[in-house]
């Protein structure tokens, strides 16, 4: 079965392109009692939550990035004084000023330092506090969910695409399906895989034969279809949502933007926001009861590179939408870009634990017990105060 991980080590490519990149957004769906629909979106490549919901209030951000994150004086939407949305996700204005999208400008999962999407990824979808044994954590956090849901239906559980995501691997019984593998590089990706490696031999020859991988990987999709992934899998999702689903979780890719950041990211951020209201317009009535939450591994450099781009950090942005949403604002307090506030010197200082706002919300929406989401689902976690996320 080829994997991202295979993938990775077949092209001999040790960059990020790879798991920034994955052949296919996989999805999963699953059952449960009660009217109230979750859908959690994975955000493979690590976005900058700092270029998303710009924070051009901070004194310090002029002098951190040049060309990105410039406020409402450059394009982006202000919020509320303070933060500023970027301009590619205008679409979802109506939903923030109806209070059915909000946002966490400074979390992060517990994993640190070694800023490897793989594992990044694996933490965050696995669920656990530690990042010292993550092969060992077979299971995912939802999985773990269901296992504590009286009344959940295993027959409406299924993993889509070529391998199913660890985020429902677990006791909980899933069925999977393989439909046709389509591997669509972003552009950001072809430039890591072109540009930037083209001075070294040994990665301009695996670029070349990673790039030959894909194009022999890509189906014969008619042209219209062709970047339009998202939006299938979003009306599938809710026409699954509308039936005995109440849980879906995919996968968005293409957020991995070490150079050429404002292109990449505007391509990125348009996907999302097309999804979340392909959602919407789907779910019809349903939305007043679904909340979304789209999660990302980690966050990205305060500083902007010299390639127009940002690498690899800790503290990132989580975004919230829905019916069910308390939104029209940000949660949680705000850290600051000083130059002593910074994880590191050199990224934003995550506030709270990821997995915080996840279980408040399981625990809003489906009734399970603190202790129970602390231990079983989220292993270590301290929820600590309750953010009041949902409606």
């Amino acid at each position: 079965m080829l994997t991202r991980r295979l993938f990775l080590k077949s092209t001999a490519l040790i960059g990020c392109s790879a798991a920034a990149h994955p052949l296919m957004s996989t999805a999963t769906f699953a059952g449960a009692p009660g009217e109230n629909r979750l859908v959690v979106i994975i955000l493979r490549g690590a976005m900058d939550g700092l270029d998303v919901f710009q924070p051009y209030g901070d004194p310090d951000l002029a002098a951190l990035r040049q060309t990105l994150s410039l406020g409402p004086d450059h394009g982006a939407t202000d919020l509320d004084g303070f933060f500023a949305l970027h301009s590619a996700l205008s679409p979802l204005l109506p939903l923030w000023n109806a209070g059915q999208l909000s946002f966490a400008p400074a979390v992060s999962t517990p994993y640190r330092d070694k800023r490897s999407h793989f594992d990044g990824q694996d933490m965050l979808e696995a669920g656990t506090g530690t990042d010292l044994e993550i092969d060992s954590q077979q299971d995912g956090w939802l999985n773990r969910l269901l296992q504590q849901m009286p009344g959940q239906d295993s027959e409406t559980a299924y993993s889509v695409g070529v391998a199913q995501m660890r985020i429902l691997r677990g006791a909980a019984e899933a069925k999977s399906w393989t439909p046709k593998v389509n591997m669509d590089l972003s552009p950001q990706a072809e430039l890591l895989l072109t540009r930037i490696y083209h001075d070294d031999p040994l990665f301009r020859e695996a670029s070349a034969q990673a790039l030959e991988i894909v194009a022999g990987l890509s189906p014969d999709l008619p042209e219209a279809k062709r970047g339009q992934e998202h939006l299938e899998l979003a009306s599938f999702a809710a026409n699954r949502l509308n039936g005995a689903t109440r849980i879906a979780s995919f996968s968005l890719p293409g957020w991995d933007t070490h150079a050429g950041q404002a292109r990449g990211i505007e391509r990125s951020l348009t996907r999302l926001s097309e999804t979340i209201l392909s959602l919407k317009a789907d779910l019809g009535a349903n939305w007043d009861r679904t909340t979304v939450m789209a999660m990302t591994e980690f966050g990205r450099t305060v500083r902007e590179n010299g390639s127009g781009g940002t690498d690899h950090g800790t503290g990132g942005a989580m975004l919230m939408a829905g019916g069910a949403v308390r939104g029209g604002r940000a949660l949680g307090d705000w850290p600051g870009l000083a130059e002593g506030d910074l994880y590191a010197g050199r990224d934003l200082m995550p506030l709270r634990d990821i997995r915080a706002y996840a279980a408040w919300a399981m625990h809003a929406k489906f009734g399970i017990p603190r202790a129970a989401l602390e231990g079983a689902v989220f292993p270590g976690l301290d929820m600590g105060s309750d953010p009041r996320i949902l409606a």
